[in-house]
């Protein structure tokens, strides 16, 4: 039977091999993500590709390593079957067996390419395999090589699965004529934030090696094009890469700041410390959700987006929608709340412009004027543990104020014992600290960091409250915004990064200057 490329109006059962790239979970092709959210059964390394997954529906079946028989058989019922290769599956990732168990059982089959580590992993080190040289050439240490014939490549040599005789294979393509002054990299966890590039010759790669830890997945790349990296490197040298940065919010904040920090080479993790729930009694909110639609307010104003959340959600309760904002004035503390506003369908009226705060808010509040305003009341939709600040300055300015608890706010559970464990060893290179509650609810439920954790704040108040803790503050945010917090950061890291690199040293991460810990020689 010849195999056949389903399209996507195939009703039958198939069996799809597709390319999961060389380890970036975003190094996946449009065809791979699309098939993954058709599939019935997905089949792979999960600790290498779980974050994959996250393109599948919901209820798909997971099975681990190769395609197991059972799966060639659901194909042949008619379901969509998914085995995910380790880069591209016709490039040293051989599936000829695999692939003859769908012939053999008559099960429809499609090979969908993958982004090579051959290109890949050179791309994110900095090296241009192909840039004015005549050759490329791949080859595989893992099957046997006349490393005689490859010292002749006049251009750039890669080599697959040769980490663990690296030093062999540069002592024998130096006796196959190769100038021992040929410049080599070694490059491991290539595409991922734990990518490790040593930068050396062939005839010094035995001592540029000697500490460097080298494991497989890893490519050895030999040529001049290896000396192309210092200027063109920019994935290893981000300022904050490769950095496990704690983000203790709640789930639904975390998200953009979470990927805020991505960009600049971070890892972050998201640990709750605040669990956001129902009032005790809903009658207050069902009182001020019927006066918001009665005409009792002038203004509303939303101190979090939480507070957006809690109002929109009982909104959807009683069938209102936005329209029902008509006629009201509303006003947003500051942009993250503007942004859920905005989702809401509601676009605020009043942000301030300075610091976003309820002093802010104050600051830039109209004064009631009984000649421009019918109604004197103002709506504030908040938590149960929030300050009286804007309450009285509100009044302060001859508005009456109907202050409503919309949620509560309660310390999380504590986070897993090794994530405790990483908090206070100094496992984690930073922490982001946005509000005071987070800083007392974080050592409230894991302990107090690490003194070689970087602590990042988000304004004086929460400076001073990390201070009360012992913590020593390291960056502050020039203004009071999660994407201002990690912009201070990234900058923190990267003067970081130049000063050793000026003082002739290897930039390391905070969690490597605690004691013990493994540190890797460049």
């Amino acid at each position: 039977m010849s195999s056949a490329s389903p399209t996507s109006e195939h009703q039958t059962g198939f069996v799809a091999f597709v390319g999961a790239g060389p380890g970036d979970e975003h190094l996946l092709t449009l065809r791979g993500a699309d098939l993954l959210a058709r599939a019935d059964i997905v089949v792979l390394d999960r600790e290498t590709y779980g974050a994959q997954l996250r393109h599948c529906r919901e209820g798909v079946e997971i099975a681990e390593g190769e395609l197991p028989s059972a799966a060639v058989h659901a194909a042949k019922d008619g379901k969509i079957v998914v085995r995910l290769c380790a880069g591209d599956p016709m490039f040293f990732s051989s599936i000829t067996e695999e692939v003859a168990a769908c012939v053999k059982a008559e099960v429809d089959f499609e090979i969908v390419p993958g982004v090579p580590p051959a290109t890949a992993v050179l791309t994110y080190a900095g090296i241009p395999p192909a840039t004015a040289v005549p050759e490329f050439r791949i080859v595989d240490a893992a099957q046997e090589q006349d490393w005689s014939s490859h010292a002749h490549c006049p251009g750039t040599l890669v080599i697959y699965n040769g980490v663990a005789e690296a030093v062999p294979i540069a002592k024998a393509l130096i006796a196959g004529g190769r100038a021992d002054t040929t410049p080599v990299a070694v490059s491991c966890g290539g595409t991922t934030t734990e990518q490790y590039t040593v930068v050396s010759s062939l005839g010094r790669l035995q001592a540029d090696l000697k500490h460097a830890g080298m494991t497989e997945p890893a490519v050895i790349v030999v040529g001049d094009a290896v000396g192309m990296r210092e200027r063109m490197s920019w994935f290893e040298t981000k300022p904050l890469f490769g950095w496990r940065v704690l983000v203790p919010r709640t789930k639904e904040q975390s998200a953009a700041l979470s990927e805020q920090l991505s960009s600049y080479g971070a890892v972050p993790e998201e640990v709750p410390t605040i669990s956001v729930e129902p009032p005790r009694t809903p009658q207050q909110m069902d009182r001020a959700i019927k006066g918001l639609v009665t005409g009792r307010y002038e203004w509303v104003a939303f101190t979090s987006a939480n507070a957006v959340k809690a109002v929109r959600e009982k909104f959807e309760e009683y069938g209102l929608d936005a329209r029902a904002f008509a006629g009201l004035k509303v006003a947003s503390v500051g942009d993250a709340t503007s942004r859920a506003l905005i989702d809401f369908g509601v676009k605020p009226d009043l942000v301030p412009t300075g610091e976003q705060s309820s002093e802010g808010l104050l600051a830039e509040w109209p004064p009631y004027d009984s000649m421009l305003d019918p109604i004197n009341r103002v709506l504030l939709p908040r938590a149960d543990i929030a300050t009286e600040t804007l309450v009285a300055g509100l009044t302060e300015l001859g508005w009456e104020c109907d202050d409503v608890t919309a949620y509560r706010t309660v310390r999380a559970a504590p986070p897993p014992a090794p994530i405790r464990e990483a908090i206070k060893g100094g496992g984690f290179d930073a922490v982001l600290f946005t509000s005071s509650s987070t800083v007392r609810n974080l050592v409230g439920i894991a302990g107090k960091p690490h003194h070689v954790t970087v602590i990042a704040v988000i304004g004086p108040q929460t400076a001073k409250t990390a201070e009360e803790f012992g913590l020593r503050v390291d960056v502050m945010a020039d203004k009071p915004s999660a994407a201002a917090l990690a912009a201070a950061l990234a900058e923190f890291g990267a003067k970081g990064r130049q000063a050793a690199l000026e003082a002739g040293e290897v930039p390391r991460k905070p969690s490597q200057m605690r004691r013990g810990a493994r540190r890797r020689m460049r």
